[in-house]
């Protein structure tokens, strides 16, 4: 029996049907194995509006630019900083505050307030230090310090600066690092008052909890009005945080996001860099604008 053209339609659409499964396949993990390396260049801005009784009705509405983890020099170049800087800029915010790790080590941190495209903002630009800025044997506190005033930005070690707006006035309160540093919450939060409106800033969010029952110079727990943080990187990829030198010893609820503990909005950002491979899984870099209006 000669062989039925039948057959030889069948084995074409085999082989057809084989061909396809095999690109699709392909072509799934393509993307399964390029999309971790993608997300690190999807930079995403998260706006949230906040409403605040402490504010004064003299300022009305206060915008805020905060961004942290930048990690120059770790997969993310200096144009690449400077090309950030500048859409942040191109907002005009009233306050720009930075949550550290700006590079990789303290020289290069260093390097970055020497070298970037500077901060500018209406009323003031402020700043934490985290743990990559004091890594390494070339650490030097003051030297940071210098470049940072330098560079046009007011760095917060344990420190409150006041800002003028008007006749009224915001706080911003910045803790050394938890890790690199000597935090002292309550010589921190024992400069301001209840009434005041208080930004605090800390690197890693692990000082929460700590935070909370701080208390003010009249005696008040509700010393802040809005804490910032940074360091974890939303975890940047799951599973293999220990693997790319992440902290791990975070709780989960303090990895990532907004969140509300006594009454006060709580920000944990993804950060813009990575550390370890440059990758992101589901965790896209960030940075922030908030708005804050007077309200009851």
């Amino acid at each position: 029996m000669g062989y039925h053209p039948r057959h030889r339609a069948n084995e074409k659409q085999y082989r057809r049907t084989h061909f396809l499964s095999r690109l699709i396949t392909f072509l799934i993990l393509l993307v399964l194995i390029g999309y971790p390396f993608f997300e690190p260049f999807n930079i995403q801005v998260d706006r949230q509006t906040l409403t605040s009784s402490d504010l004064s009705s003299d300022i009305g509405t206060l915008q805020i630019v905060y961004v942290t983890d930048i990690h120059m020099g770790n997969f993310f170049s200096q144009s690449r900083a400077n090309e950030l800087i500048s859409q942040i800029n191109a907002i005009n915010p009233d306050l720009i505050l930075l949550g550290g790790d700006y590079a990789t080590d303290a020289e290069s941190a260093v390097n970055f307030f020497k070298n970037s495209t500077k901060f500018h903002a209406r009323y003031a630009v402020c700043a934490v230090v985290g743990d990559a800025d004091r890594a390494g044997a070339s650490s030097n506190l003051s030297e940071l310090r210098a470049a940072m005033v330098s560079a046009g930005v007011t760095p917060l070690i344990n420190d409150v600066a006041q800002i003028r707006i008007g006749s009224s006035s915001v706080w911003i309160a910045g803790l050394d690092d938890a890790s690199s540093g000597s935090p002292s919450l309550s010589t921190l939060s024992a400069k301001v008052n209840k009434d005041d409106y208080v930004i605090f800033m800390s690197h890693t969010p692990s000082v929460i909890p700590d935070a909370l029952k701080a208390t003010s110079a009249d005696g008040s727990t509700a010393w802040f009005d809005l804490g910032l943080f940074g360091h974890t990187h939303g975890g940047q990829a799951p599973y293999l945080g220990s693997v790319l030198g992440l902290t791990t010893d975070i709780q989960e609820r303090y990895i990532s996001g907004w969140l509300n503990e006594n009454r006060i909005p709580l920000l944990i950002s993804n950060g813009i860099g990575t550390v370890g491979l440059p990758i992101r899984v589901f965790h896209q870099p960030q940075y922030h604008v908030i708005t804050v209006k007077y309200g009851k």
